[in-house]
């Protein structure tokens, strides 16, 4: 069974904004970030609006592996976007700047949407380990034809196998924008296992060579019998 795209009920969060000023000196941005907001900017093709929002709000969004909209309100409206860049200090980390991608309806975005793996792989019941190599998947898609996950079905993935980006079916509206032939899951062997699969492969070579000259031995000593009188 070929890996399939789940649609799902998409995970939003709400944030309330302010309006800011964009002519606004470098000492009232600082007092801005003191005061526990951050600076944002909502763009569209048909839009921008320099916004501010508490740091508070932004953390369920950012500090999360999850793929989320966020629901923004301000004094000229509600704008529902994705997040596109979050800027962080080198020194302390904190959120200092963040850009939000408008969402129009018909209007294709481009989006990082997480995988994950269903299903029980032979391969890892055997003894391998599961390596994700891709643990999200770049589509391109409108806005109502974006979900949240991705899921990938391993129920077929053998040790030593692959699941690449090729195999992962998806409905009209969505276009994967990562290589085809990159993988998105491998099964790999561990040391011990694959020293012990070896030893075993030895061992069963080693039996079949023994038989077959234990064959061959007992060939020889009949053609060599004298006939019986």
């Amino acid at each position: 069974m070929r890996p399939i795209l789940k649609v799902s009920l998409m995970d939003i969060v709400a944030i309330d904004a302010q309006q800011r000023d964009v002519s606004a000196k470098k000492s009232a941005m600082t007092l801005l970030r003191k005061e526990g907001n951050v600076p944002c900017v909502l763009y569209s093709k048909n839009k921008v609006k320099h916004l501010s929002v508490s740091k508070k709000s932004l953390k369920s969004l950012i500090y999360t592996p999850a793929f989320k909209l966020a629901e923004i309100s301000s004094p000229d409206g509600v704008d529902k976007c994705i997040l596109k860049d979050a800027q962080f200090d080198p020194v302390s980390e904190e959120i200092l700047h963040v850009d939000f991608q408008i969402l129009e309806k018909g209007s294709r975005v481009s989006v990082n949407i997480p995988v994950k793996f269903t299903g029980n792989s032979p391969g890892v019941i055997e003894g391998g380990i599961l390596y994700p190599n891709l643990r999200k998947i770049k589509v391109k898609a409108a806005p109502e034809d974006l979900v949240d996950v991705i899921e990938m079905d391993i129920s077929n993935l053998q040790l030593g196998g692959a699941i690449r980006v090729r195999d992962i079916v998806v409905r009209e509206g969505i276009e994967i924008m990562n290589n085809p032939g990159i993988p998105v899951a491998t099964v790999e062997t561990p040391r011990a296992l694959k020293s012990a699969l070896d030893a075993q492969a030895k061992g069963e070579d080693a039996t079949e060579e023994g038989a077959e000259g234990e064959t061959a031995e007992g060939g020889d000593a009949a053609e060599g019998a004298a006939p019986a009188e």
